[in-house]
């Protein structure tokens, strides 16, 4: 497979930073105003003696824009170290989502029925709605809420991607 220079591509970069105010916007500031996107957001302490928090960024752009993503959130002054999961391999990626399905008769067991084929869990249920509770692959939740939609789909609420390294080494 020929490597194309103007090919868009998915990273997956950990960021690991000072947990303090002002740094999530510092690195959101540098994302919005240079006009990359950013697909999937999570931040969370995993420090609290040392004070450090990770920020997972799924993002996408041609290669030389993530090498320039990458360069910047290296200079940030709260950053501590950049990783390119992506570039290291195929990382350990989950999401969790809550879908909320309303309906009744066979739009209703259809649901259930989809469900259970995808490992959703029944988290909250009335006789007109369902609160589904579903993680795994990004590509999987896509797939349960299309499927939920002419189910009557009512509301979905998304974690972000949280990722890690394959392999013994941590961040």
């Amino acid at each position: 497979m020929l490597h194309r220079p103007d090919a868009l591509e998915t990273h997956t970069l950990s960021v690991l930073v000072d947990n303090e105010p002002g740094v999530l916007a510092r690195v959101i500031g540098l994302f919005s105003g240079r006009g990359y996107n950013i697909d999937s957001l999570t931040v969370s302490e995993v420090s609290h003696e040392a004070h450090l928090s990770r920020i997972t960024i799924v993002t996408t752009g041609v290669p030389m824009v993530i090498e320039q993503i990458k360069s910047q959130l290296e200079r940030l002054v709260p950053v501590h170290r950049v990783n390119d999961l992506t570039a290291g391999g195929k990382p350990v990626e989950r999401e969790l989502a809550l879908v909320k399905v309303a309906g009744s008769g066979d739009a209703r067991v259809e649901a259930l029925r989809l469900a259970d084929a995808y490992r959703a869990n029944v988290i909250d249920a009335t006789t007109e709605h369902f609160v589904f509770e579903i993680t795994g692959r990004t590509n999987k939740i896509e797939q349960f809420i299309a499927i939920m939609q002419p189910l009557g789909l009512v509301e979905v609420s998304r974690t972000g991607v949280a990722a890690v390294q394959r392999g013994p080494e941590g961040l």
